[in-house]
């Protein structure tokens, strides 16, 4: 990948970052901890490979996206005003009564939101149905997803897992956003999930395990993920909740807490 392409996924990703930071100081509510350790990732989804066209969100040839960490919306929301699914100034309207863009990705409301998501575990499940229902239509679209790392601890994901590798979806890859952090502590203090790359490959999966925060290392799994045949992909991509944010790195308290306007000042800044 061109050095010049990389630069600009990764001004992009600061740009969403910019805007998850703003849109939940404006809100005084959201979850800019797992959407700012996911934004690399949807960045370069939405920004170089899905094919997508934000004048026409229901086209039928398009790849089909799942945040199953519902949560992070910010992120995605963030990532379809940019790509222009609809104007940059409604991200200000966030989980404001009567605005489209609520809390959780509603696929009734938002242009671009292939799935409703929010009830933790279940994506992974919808993006198979999406997959088995692309290739009954002789489709060759592609479904992506991202998953959090505590939601693994849901049991219908390995359900889904187990699913997906039975019937061979090549079609179909997945990022496991492993920040370590979940809303009540460290994902191996409230429930240990891992090892996940030893489990996935266990359900029959190929896996990768990258940075993901690494633009160049995201874009080489995307095209892994894309050689492979037989079987779907499950990049375990390890982050930082919060990256990018000095003061929220790490910390399990902004899993869902917003900033304050001092704090959003200087988080503003650091992100420029």
């Amino acid at each position: 990948m061109s050095e010049a392409i990389t630069q600009r996924l990764e001004s992009t990703a600061r740009q969403i970052r910019q805007h998850i930071i703003a849109m939940t100081h404006a809100a005084n509510s959201g979850h800019p901890g797992g959407s700012l350790s996911a934004a690399d990732m949807v960045t370069a989804l939405f920004f170089k490979e899905m094919r997508i066209d934000p004048q026409n969100p229901r086209w039928t040839e398009r790849d089909r996206f799942v945040l199953s960490k519902g949560h992070a919306a910010p992120v995605l929301y963030a990532a379809l005003a940019e790509r222009g699914f609809f104007p940059v100034e409604e991200l200000k309207g966030l989980r404001q009564t009567g605005h489209f863009l609520q809390g959780h990705p509603d696929m009734k409301k938002v242009p671009g939101v292939d799935m409703s998501t929010g009830s933790l575990g279940q994506g992974l499940s919808a993006a198979i149905g999406m997959a088995l229902g692309l290739r009954l239509d002789g489709k060759d679209a592609r479904v992506w997803a991202i998953l959090g790392d505590g939601e693994l601890q849901e049991g219908q994901v390995w359900e889904a897992a187990m699913a997906a590798a039975h019937y061979k979806l090549d079609k179909l890859a997945i990022f496991v956003d492993i920040n370590g952090l979940q809303i009540d502590g460290p994902v191996e203090e409230v429930m240990s999930s891992f090892p996940v790359l030893e489990k996935f490959q266990a359900f029959g999966w190929n896996t990768i395990e990258i940075d993901g925060h690494s633009m160049p290392a995201i874009l080489d799994a995307i095209e892994v993920a894309k050689a492979t045949t037989g079987r779907p992909t499950c990049v375990i991509a390890r982050t930082i909740k919060g990256k990018g944010v000095s003061f929220m790195e790490n910390q399990v308290g902004w899993h869902g807490t917003a900033p304050n306007a001092e704090q959003a000042a200087t988080a503003l800044k650091e992100l420029q």
